[in-house]
């Protein structure tokens, strides 16, 4: 698979969305980002490429959701 399609299909994914599904998605991502800091700080944390993966998907879906908000503004 080349390298962005699989992040390509992620957006895709989160666009397909509602508004609300999203910031749902984005709570549980921060709250697994939040445990995962903690595993880190207590030695605990043994996938270290998952706090990396999480992060990125935080910022996906924040981009898409304020590219959602942008839309709504616009059609106002």
């Amino acid at each position: 698979m080349a390298k962005g399609k699989k992040n390509d299909k992620a957006a895709e994914d989160y666009r397909a969305r509602s508004a609300d599904e999203l910031g749902d998605q984005l709570a549980a991502l921060k709250k697994e980002q939040f445990n995962l800091r903690f595993q880190r700080a207590n030695g605990q944390l043994e996938n270290t490429g998952r706090v990396r993966t999480v992060r990125r998907q935080i910022a996906r879906l924040q981009t898409v959701l304020t590219e959602k908000r942008a839309a709504q503004t616009a059609k106002a």
